[in-house]
């Protein structure tokens, strides 16, 4: 990769400079693409570019784009072309890289460097090494990464290709920064600097002055390290770039938290925060209130301390539940061993069978009638193990089923692994609790957890009764949606019913006096249209989906009105028929111009 991310120490990726540098991934140009590919009228190296170019924009899909570069590689070494070879091999690297298989992405990388050696221009050479630099740094070996930085360098540097040469010497500063060595760092991210400054490339420029930054942090040169990080702030806001943003002030907050410098910590901490609550960066929220945590307790602040490290567990655990998890694994793990000790048992019991039989002639009968009780007592003990075995299952099957929808339950069980999904009609629910925030500030938190709890399992219950799959909470919001099951169709009316079924009930119990201190106004959001299902990691996993039907859900949220349920036009051309609505107009949606909203009656 020409940038990479090292948890606080935040690069841009390879894929980010592809994107500034070359051209955009595009689906709406890689369908057009395909059609002229499944027509089979382009040969020789009309069809080499082709494949690449379906290979790069297919991307966001890692098995196709892998089978397009599979067949580049296969086509270019039947040709002898080594200028595809070598770009073929670094698709398919890029494939496995965002696949997570870095065994698989080194191995095509090294192939392609090899390829990029036969050719006359040696920035393909230098951008190979540094590829695998990267790969090797991400894998935690420092002493093969900086051997090929280097090597990517010294070949960069004989070239005109001054951005590449740039990105190679930020990732080598980088290296030389997580190994602390701090002054080959800087030697590195002045360098840089100059050339990201001479090819007018400014987010290069924004990167390379926080991590100049950072360094300065760790020499315990603060002055110098605002500075530059500072900057870097300006120019990431510039160009909205916000998630390194969050990261940098969380970083500069510890600074500052070690060197008990409470007031300047306590800002960047609490500017990282609503910077990422601003622009839902789940994983920077939580990592913000964790430091923010930390700072009050450094304090003597425990309910501050306490009320963010809630928040900090909230958004950790809306990504995946970890108890259930582990149980899965102990399960797992439980079942394994009992069957090797069934088999361990059996062996062993074999064993005395053939001794009997071998020195026992005399007392045959005796023996056989011992040796039917001993084959009884292993008949009762295997059926008994073998129910509990069972048990087991079942109760990790309703774990995983918890956690998972069940067809893709069923897919991590067969195949150990889940596949990303698009579902080209899905209708996605968001709820959210008016005023809620500033209400749990008052509540202890045996409380505040009580009462989410209180509506959020009736919420449970009322999607389960539809049909419809539960995707996750994050504090007082819940998400959900239904058409994730291949035979679903009639997914939105469902969800109708489900919202109608939601707001009766809270309006119930608002009436109802004796929880009536509980009670909220709610507001629910709906929106219509494709997402992709997929579960995140391979261990501690979360199914989640994602897509623009998915924010759009969410903006309908955002727009509705106490106890009104608000739906897109891709809702309503779907329930207008069965659904009397109320048409609000055209509104304006920040990030998304005038978008049609509906109330249902």
């Amino acid at each position: 990769m020409f940038f990479k991310s090292n948890s606080r120490c935040v690069l841009v990726a390879y894929l980010l400079l592809c994107l500034q540098v070359s051209f955009a991934q595009d689906r709406k140009l890689a369908d057009s693409l395909k059609v002229i590919y499944e027509e089979g009228n382009i040969t020789g190296v009309d069809k080499l570019e082709l494949l690449r170019n379906l290979s790069f924009n297919t991307a966001n899909d890692i098995e196709e784009s892998l089978n397009y570069s599979k067949e580049l590689i296969t086509l270019a070494t039947e040709s002898g072309n080594f200028n595809y070879l070598y770009r073929g091999f670094s698709q398919r690297g890029q494939a496995y890289q965002r696949a997570g298989n870095l065994t698989m992405a080194l191995e095509s990388f090294i192939k392609g460097s090899e390829a990029a050696s036969k050719l006359e221009d040696k920035s393909f050479e230098g951008g190979a090494y540094l590829t695998i630099a990267d790969v090797y740094s991400k894998i935690g070996n420092a002493v093969n990464a900086e051997n090929y930085y280097s090597k990517s360098i010294d070949i960069l540097r004989k070239t005109e290709d001054s951005l590449t040469l740039a990105s190679a010497l930020l990732n080598a500063g980088d290296e030389a920064f997580k190994n602390e060595h701090f002054e080959k760092a800087l030697g590195y991210f002045e360098e840089s600097g100059l050339l990201f400054k001479q090819v007018n490339y400014p987010i290069g420029t924004a990167y390379n002055l926080g991590n100049v930054g950072m360094v300065y942090a760790e020499q315990g040169k603060d002055a110098l390290a605002e500075q530059h990080i500072n900057e870097a702030l300006v120019l990431l806001e510039e160009l909205e770039d916000y998630y390194p943003i969050s990261v940098y002030l969380t970083y500069m907050s510890d600074i500052y938290l070690r060197r008990k410098d409470f007031l300047k910590a306590l800002n960047y901490a609490q500017r990282s925060l609503d910077l990422a609550t601003q622009y839902k960066l789940k994983e920077q929220i939580s990592d913000a209130n964790l430091t923010l945590s930390k700072l009050y307790e450094s304090n003597g602040n425990q309910v501050a301390s306490l009320k963010h490290y809630k928040q900090h567990i909230a958004y950790r655990d809306s990504i995946i539940n970890l108890e259930n998890v582990q149980q899965i694994a102990d399960l797992r793990t439980d079942f394994e061993v009992s069957q090797k000790q069934i088999e361990v048992d059996l062996l062993e019991q074999k064993r005395k069978t053939q001794r009997i039989v071998t020195f026992a002639t005399a007392i045959a009968l005796f023996f056989i009638g011992i040796l039917a009780i001993l084959w009884y007592r292993r008949y009762l003990f295997i059926r008994k193990t073998k129910k509990i075995i069972e048990e087991e299952r079942d109760r990790s099957d309703r774990l995983l089923l918890n956690i998972l929808p069940e067809e893709t339950a069923n897919e991590l069980k067969l195949n150990g692994k889940v596949k990303a999904k698009k579902h080209e009609a899905v209708t996605v629910l968001f709820t959210d609790f008016k005023g809620f925030t500033s209400y749990s500030e008052n509540l202890s938190p045996e409380t505040l957890v009580e009462t989410v709890d209180f509506y959020f399992s009736k919420f449970d219950t009322i999607i389960e009764k539809h049909g419809l799959e539960k995707i996750k909470t994050i504090g007082d919001a819940y998400m959900c949606a239904g058409g994730l099951n291949v035979s679903e169709d009639n997914h939105a009316h469902k969800m109708i019913l489900a919202a109608k079924e939601i707001t009766a009930f809270v309006e119930e119990t608002k009436n109802n006096i004796a929880i009536n201190d509980l009670t909220f106004d709610i507001r629910i959001g709906i929106n219509s249209g494709p997402v992709v299902a997929g579960v995140v990691g391979s261990k501690k996993f979360a199914y989640d989906i994602w897509g623009d039907t998915v924010n759009v859900a969410s903006r309908m949220e955002a727009m509705s009105e106490p106890g009104k349920i608000n739906v897109s036009q891709g809702t309503y051309e779907l329930i207008k028929d069965t659904w009397t609505c109320e048409y609000r107009g055209e509104i304006d949606v920040k990030n998304r111009g005038k978008l049609k909203m509906y109330f249902v009656g």
